[in-house]
């Protein structure tokens, strides 16, 4: 970013800046806000990398729509956290969100594995891949398409010529599947021990 910032824009200059679509409008609304909408939006997502990709829409948001800002109704910074808060928010009820969360639960299914019982496996040539063998063909196919040769779910849709839905469906359904099994071979090894 350019140094030639020094110090915070009043209010008003700050607006004007922003609605003239000025470089210093863009780079004191940045320095000026950013750690504070930060920390606004940590407070929802709890994830710092998921913060900081909502944070840069924030900012995308604030200047593509700052024609919609209207200074008689409210100051910049509660109408900039507001956007925040939305944003944070609608990210949170994403299936996208959602679909991390059930990775990283096979992820921590792995870790805990390793961690308690001193089992070391290549994932790619053992371990979760053996554990495709155990489910529906369908969930299988579609689970090694996405998570072991990195297909999205519309190419591996376009793949093995399903509707994406129907992908997705199975996604999610293998994965619930691929937990049960862990959670079973997990007790098994518990009750081994």
């Amino acid at each position: 970013m350019n140094t030639a910032y020094k110090k915070p824009l009043a209010e008003p200059q700050l607006i004007e800046a922003v609605r003239n679509k000025t470089r210093s409008g863009a780079e004191a609304l940045y320095k000026m806000y950013s750690r504070t909408l930060f920390s606004v939006i940590i407070r929802i997502v709890k994830n710092k990398e998921l913060a900081e990709d909502i944070l840069q829409r924030v900012f995308l948001r604030v200047w593509d729509s700052f024609h919609q800002y209207n200074e008689d109704k409210g100051r910049l910074f509660t109408w900039m956290v507001n956007i925040a808060r939305n944003l944070a928010a609608d990210e949170l009820r994403s299936k996208r969100y959602h679909n991390s969360a059930l990775n990283q639960d096979l992820e921590s299914a792995s870790t805990y594995l390793d961690a308690n019982y001193q089992v070391s496996f290549n994932t790619d040539c053992y371990g979760i891949k053996d554990y495709l063998f155990r489910l529906k063909c369908e969930q299988s196919q579609i689970l090694n398409l996405v998570y072991f040769k990195g297909y999205t779910h519309a190419e591996a849709a376009a793949e093995l010529q399903l509707p994406l839905g129907t992908v997705k469906t199975h996604v999610r359904s293998g994965l619930r599947a691929l937990r049960a099994i862990f959670n079973k071979d997990t007790v098994r090894l518990k009750n081994a021990s």
